[in-house]
């Protein structure tokens, strides 16, 4: 149980530090709303915090609120993201101070907890994994914040890994059941569990993301106005948009450039196409001829080893994220080339399945078969339904800590600011199988 809490407590650092290195900024930049779609990012900042001290401190530890004047602040469903701008929210600094007192006394009832409790809030450190993941997620939508802010220097960028050219364009899945979500895994959200089999017949898959330089072949074909390839409320939100292009890609000269965190660069043709909506990718799928994978293709893709009966944490394996597994953490801010991340192979032989770019998936977001929420409804029941389609693998702005094989995510069709991009399916034929 030591070891337990001391990578718990190793988790906890890491993600304020990355909390904190991303509003390490002039307060002008923190408190200024830099897009209807996004929170100020000293909300975010005091948001993490107060997350975490209603769910250790409060739920877990049995502590009397520090602040409960702010909790409504800082309620994520009692405010929209458009109007928390116009809050009385904390000041950068006092956010610093809450959230640093928060944390001093979250490590307090982790040295005194037991982790081994049958209480589901303490078995396995429950509730910190919950407290670490929130944080991450907010730490990438932070990222997708300063991208939208369009100021150059606020963020860190590094040197990705080489691409490789070469390999079949698909790979196959063949059909079978095979084991869905998870039982086991202690820090596991409750929409990915339980675990249960599903059916899925065989179906091709491609082995790599979709690249720019691919998708560039759809624009230049006209694909953005032609509705025989969107759906029809896509086509609506594409032509009273004025869409024509991935968010941040603009024409000039010949050629495409896109604008990166402030700086504006030639599209790399080799990098998996991010920053499209789903409508965007349907609409690329049905001119390829090809479509977007169900949920429950892309998990057995993913993770599924047909040999030993059983599914994977990850796709290369049960063991954790290493840098030549695949494009996490922020160790570069965009993708990583295609074919970067051979070591990371699932299975059935699809690469970067994990990282570089969210992928969407055909899917509405749903509940699992005997689904129970837990430990709030908010979480995710309250977007089940057809509004949300379902995305997998995470990004280069995702934390190892916070995603796996079973995660899933999920946003409205129209959202073109999160780091999503897509690979494309076929059903396999008779003769193929």
């Amino acid at each position: 149980m030591t070891d337990l809490k001391e990578r718990i407590a190793a988790a906890l650092r890491e993600v304020r530090d990355r909390s904190l290195t991303y509003t390490d900024a002039d307060d002008a930049v923190l408190v200024r709303r830099h897009s209807r779609l996004m929170s100020p990012l000293v909300w975010d900042l005091a948001h993490v915090g107060n997350y975490e001290e209603l769910w250790v401190l409060r739920a877990l530890g049995g502590i009397e609120p520090l602040r409960p004047e702010i909790d409504q602040m800082y309620d994520a469903f009692a405010h929209p993201r458009a109007e928390r701008a116009g809050l009385p929210l904390l000041t950068p600094r006092e956010a610093r101070a809450y959230i640093s007192g928060v944390r001093g006394r979250v490590l307090d009832v982790l040295d005194a907890a037991d982790l081994g409790a049958p209480d589901p809030l303490r078995a396995g450190g429950f509730a910190f994994g919950l407290a670490v993941q929130h944080e991450h997620q907010h730490g990438e939508t932070m990222l997708a914040t300063l991208q939208l802010s369009g100021r150059a220097g606020l963020v860190r960028d590094g040197e990705p890994p080489p691409g490789r050219s070469g390999g079949p364009a698909e790979v196959l899945v063949p059909g079978g059941p095979f084991l869905a979500g998870t039982d086991a895994l202690p820090w596991a959200y409750d929409n990915e569990r339980p675990a249960h089999l599903v059916e899925v017949p065989a179906f091709w898959i491609d082995r790599l993301p979709v690249t720019n330089e691919r998708f560039a072949e759809f624009v230049a074909d006209g694909g953005y106005t032609d509705p025989r390839w969107w759906d029809p409320a896509g086509y609506r939100w594409r032509r009273e948009g004025e869409v024509t292009a991935p968010l941040f890609w603009t024409r000039d000269g010949g050629r495409w450039w896109r604008t990166r965190f402030g700086r504006t660069e030639p599209v790399p043709p080799e990098e998996p196409v991010q920053h499209v909506s789903w409508y965007e990718a349907d609409a690329y799928a049905r001119w390829a001829g090809r479509r977007l994978p169900t949920e429950a293709e892309w998990e057995k893709a993913c993770g599924w080893d047909r040999a030993a009966g059983r599914a994977l944490l990850y796709p290369w394996g049960d063991g954790p994220p290493g840098p030549q597994h695949a494009g996490l953490g922020h160790r570069a801010a965009r993708p990583a080339p295609a074919g970067a991340y051979p070591a990371g192979a699932s299975p059935c032989g699809a690469e970067q399945m994990i990282g570089d770019v969210w992928e969407w998936t055909s899917s509405w977001f749903r509940p699992y078969p005997g689904f129970r929420a837990f430990p709030y409804r908010e979480y995710s029941e309250v977007f089940f339904g057809r509004t949300h389609r379902v995305l997998r693998g995470g990004s280069w702005a995702t934390h190892p800590d916070a995603v796996r094989t079973t995660f899933r995510n999920w946003d409205l069709p129209v959202r073109r600011q999160i780091f999503a991009g897509f690979r494309t399916a076929r059903a396999a034929g008779p003769e193929e199988c």
